[in-house]
């Protein structure tokens, strides 16, 4: 381990985090980053090495959800013991936090991981390539507040790239978009700008998308478990929880597990950004409340018939748009003051 400055600096540790510690540190409290949520208990690494933690009660007191408990990249007040079980008593204000709604019938946000610089977009160029997904995901980014960078996998076995390219950057046109085969290692050298001291990169897929074995490229081992083909073509899905792996040469990354759906949460925002296309039409419309349907002088619905917009495209807005509304009435409801005394929500713009 080196030493307390370099180990905060090589995980991305800033002023603003130096602003946020001050007061637990005068309490006796030191910085970590979470790298492991298992069940109820964390695994976190500090200046001395790694210890398992828990979760103090004044955060779990204060919770309104999940989302207000400690998830993998977030940076905490901690005290570490010099054996034993380390204690979280506080959660740091978070740079950027990938939420969705947690899988199942539950109402509740789930925190992905947290503190991140970019998010990995990877789609196999093969049957799992899906541009609705795709945007779903680039929603997802946005709200974040993490840079999103999108990776078409499995180069090797794609016979229509132009096809593939021109059906990304009609939904993604202003990120990066990178090409690459973790199996015969193409492209991949271009993703290692993403990488390095400072950074927290973490990957976003389906599953048996290729995450694992991208993440074993760049790092240049076999920390993560990968599967082979299966009879149809596609991977098996071998990462079951998320971490973050510590790189020796700095920087960290964070595999996650394939997602079978992402629900999105509270992202209005991000699907302003997602389909700026969409929003610069609707700044041309006749009314500012125009819904973009039947109104009179409705520049996205002239966009349709002039089939500058595609149906599909707009159809795809409409549906995550309803999915935001539905999501918002129960949040309504919860009172203003709370919202505020949120523990680690603050978002920076």
């Amino acid at each position: 381990m080196t030493d307390a400055a370099d180990w905060k600096t090589n995980l991305g540790w800033g002023p603003d985090f130096d602003a946020a510690i001050a007061p637990h540190a005068a309490k006796g409290l030191e910085p970590a980053r979470v790298i492991l949520v298992y069940r109820k208990q964390l695994r976190v690494i500090s200046k001395r090495g790694e210890h398992w933690a828990r979760t103090g009660g004044r955060i779990l007191h204060k919770a309104e959800s999940a989302e207000d408990h400690p998830a993998v990249g977030d940076w905490v007040a901690a005290r570490i013991p010099e054996e034993g079980e380390a204690l979280v008593y506080a959660l740091l204000p978070r740079r950027s936090s990938i939420v969705r709604k947690v899988a199942g019938t539950q109402n509740q946000p789930q925190v992905i991981a947290a503190n991140i610089d970019f998010l990995m977009l990877v789609m196999g160029l093969d049957m799992d390539f899906n541009p609705r997904r795709l945007e779903r995901y680039l929603t997802l980014s946005w709200e974040s507040n993490a840079k999103p960078v999108v990776i078409l996998n499995k180069a090797d076995v794609c016979d229509d790239l132009p096809f593939f390219l021109d059906e990304t950057k009609a939904v993604a046109p202003e990120v990066p978009i990178h090409v690459v085969s973790a199996l015969d290692g193409q492209g991949l050298d271009e993703l290692r700008q993403y990488v390095g001291p400072g950074k927290t990169t973490a990957f976003l897929g389906s599953s048996g998308v290729g995450k694992s074995t991208l993440v074993n490229r760049i790092i240049g081992g076999g920390q993560q478990r990968t599967g082979e083909l299966k009879d149809d073509g596609k991977g098996k899905h071998t990462t079951t929880s998320r971490e973050l792996i510590v790189l020796p040469t700095g920087g960290a990354l964070i595999d996650n597990p394939g997602l079978r759906e992402v629900q999105l949460w509270d992202a209005d925002e991000g699907l302003t950004k997602a389909f700026d296309d969409i929003t610069a039409l609707a700044e041309g419309c006749r009314f500012s409340d125009c819904r973009h349907q039947q109104e009179p002088g409705c520049a996205v619905q002239q966009a349709l018939q002039d089939e500058t917009l595609a149906d599909d495209r707009y159809e795809a807005w409409r549906q995550l748009q309803r999915e935001l509304e539905a999501r918002a009435k129960p949040q309504r409801q919860i009172p203003e003051t709370k919202r505020r005394d949120r523990v680690g929500h603050g978002k920076r713009r």
